[in-house]
């Protein structure tokens, strides 16, 4: 059976970079009907803390994961300590100043990497190296070692920045006769310019990308794209399709460029196709979460807000932006509305008031037909009272349609907002 592990060290919040690790891991497990394992790295007590694991741990979830075993290192340490014993026992370790130093025994090292192929080693930077510290604790590649085997895991996915670790590794599975697994590096996830991934390109936890309000399917399905494909140009797969097509060979050795606007349209993507009822519950729990609603607002009119703005939003941050007119009315008229508000059309402004003020039926159609009334008893065209309208309803040139804005907001923030405007016109005119 397949085993297959994640090891995350709690010394920082999960990245994308390892959020993509995981996810590689997670489908391959369960493409092949095998064991995903989630393995904490927190060997480093000073510098682990409970609040990164708690993040890597939610955040694993977050994005549509489970694990099958979760093992943490810092109770393993008895372990090591015995099996570095043995390579001391055995005369391929030895100990200096209280820290125990393994022996490379070193001519040449390859392995066949199940993405890059055959991969060689022809020398290594140093004759020996540490394995247990001074003060007890183990390091990385020995530690590494010890789980792999003992846990199982027949297959390591990882990042191609732990290639220079592998032969280091073999030499030591070799040197405990321990079995060696299969070893997958994926390629790393550049920058859109093609360097090193950084914060500022993208390279932020996932739980940021959460609090901007990207959705975990969304997120998920993009990081499946960088370095692998479904095949038929597809861009849009979800967690349970993609877990029955998964393969790691078929990953790519080339780098993928992180690339924030695909992200964000994947992500525009997922909420058009939301349903009203789960658009509701996704946009109450955000704006609640931000402390953003005001007292007593109903997720009712909530969910009212997020299917108006579903098809101008990319994530369910821009609803704090985009949408804030829905819940506050404290907004100044933009500037570039001046060229609106120009011209002074309080009498129709009027009109739309007394006629929206007389209706029991505040729907679209019927917000519509009183609207083209007037627009018809004052020999105007549509167009010239849609504009300053939406100024007066959203203070803005641009928003979703103006009378699904209007039956959102209901009659009697429609009408207070129509009055704020012809008091604008009535105080620039005095």
């Amino acid at each position: 059976m397949l085993r297959v592990r994640f090891a995350p060290s709690p010394t920082g919040y999960l990245h994308i970079g390892g959020a993509r690790t995981c996810l590689f891991n997670w489908l391959y497990a369960r493409k092949m009907g095998g064991k995903f394992i989630l393995r904490i790295e927190d060997t480093d007590l000073a510098r682990s803390k409970k609040e990164y694991l708690d993040e890597i741990l939610n955040s694993v979830k977050w994005l549509g994961m489970d694990w099958d075993e979760l093992y943490y290192q810092s109770q393993r340490f008895d372990i090591y300590k015995e099996y570095a014993q043995k390579l001391i026992d055995s005369g391929k370790a030895c100990q200096k100043d209280g820290a125990v130093f393994f022996k490379y025994d070193f001519t040449s090292v390859k392995f066949n990497d199940l993405i890059r192929g055959e991969v060689i080693f022809n020398e290594l930077p140093k004759e020996e190296e540490v394995i247990v510290k001074s003060d007890g604790s183990p390091t990385y590649n020995f530690c590494c070692v010890i789980d792999d085997a003992l846990l199982e895991i027949n297959c390591v996915i990882r990042g191609e920045d732990h290639i220079s670790n592998t032969p280091k590794q073999l030499l030591m599975y070799q040197a405990l006769g321990l079995s060696i697994p299969d070893f997958a590096h994926v390629p790393l996830i550049l920058s859109p310019d093609g360097g090193r991934l950084s914060k500022r390109h993208g390279a932020t936890a996932i739980s940021e990308y959460r609090a901007l309000g990207y959705l975990p399917e969304a997120l998920a399905n993009y990081l499946m794209l960088l370095s692998w494909s479904p095949g038929d140009n597809r861009e849009i797969i979800s967690l349970n399709e993609a877990r029955g097509i998964f393969d790691i060979k078929n990953v790519n050795k080339t780098g993928a460029a992180f690339n924030l606007d695909k992200l964000k349209w994947i992500n525009a993507g997922y909420i058009k196709t939301k349903s009203p009822k789960d658009l509701e519950d996704l946009a109450y729990e955000y704006l609640t979460g931000k402390n953003f609603l005001p007292a007593g607002t109903s997720k009712e009119y909530v969910g009212k807000v997020a299917f108006l703005l579903r098809e101008r939003v990319a994530t369910l941050g821009d609803i704090l932006d985009s949408g804030r007119f829905c819940f506050y009315d404290d907004y100044a008229y933009a500037e570039d509305t001046a060229p609106i508000l120009a011209k002074n059309m309080a009498k129709e402004i009027n009109a739309l008031g007394e006629k929206l003020t007389a209706m029991s039926d505040f729907g679209v159609a019927a917000i519509e037909k009183e609207f083209r009334a007037v627009c018809e008893a004052a020999g105007i065209k549509a167009k010239e009272l849609v504009h300053p309208v939406r100024v007066a309803l959203c203070g803005r040139r641009n928003g979703p349609g103006l009378f699904e804005t209007m039956e959102v907001l209901g009659k009697d923030a429609v009408i207070k907002r129509l009055e704020r405007l012809t008091q604008y016109w009535g105080s620039v005119t005095k």
